[in-house]
């Protein structure tokens, strides 16, 4: 009898060693976006020269017309415009950017929530923006929306 408690102990650590697959868990959040509104002529930032106020942004996504969640960042007079909300999942969207019901510029993205390796990321097809000159600051990753 101890021989099949001692052979059923063995089967028992031998399969559960093929079944640990030595993964762990492992999740990259999709990158944020930070957008700021740039004077084209003076390359002040408009809200910290007070053209623009904070309150008066909105952003939309016109393929399915529902307001987007987005992060005002006021720091050290460096004003930025933050959308967290895009890659979580697979998706396509066209936000159009607007301040005062002026609308600034139209930012289109399209994203895909992929799985490799047991990790989880997003990989961006495409991203781009339109309606607007724009500079990629690419250490920052700051998109400086040049204005007229």
């Amino acid at each position: 009898m101890k021989k099949v408690y001692l052979l059923a102990i063995l089967f028992t650590i031998i399969f559960q060693s093929c079944i640990d697959d030595d993964c762990g868990e492992c999740f990259t959040p999709p990158q944020s976006f930070l957008f700021e509104i740039i004077d084209q002529a003076s390359g002040e930032n408009l809200f910290t020269n007070n053209t623009f106020e904070s309150d008066d942004i909105e952003i939309i996504n016109s393929l399915n017309n529902e307001t987007i969640e987005f992060s005002f960042i006021s720091e050290n007079e460096l004003n930025l415009i933050q959308v967290n909300s895009i890659g979580w999942e697979t998706e396509i969207v066209n936000l159009e950017v607007s301040i005062a019901e002026n609308e600034l510029f139209n930012f289109y993205v399209d994203a895909e929530r992929k799985l490799a390796d047991c990790c989880s990321y997003t990989d961006y097809n495409e991203i781009s923006i339109t309606n607007a000159e724009f500079e990629l600051d690419t250490e920052t990753g700051v998109y400086k929306i040049l204005i007229d």
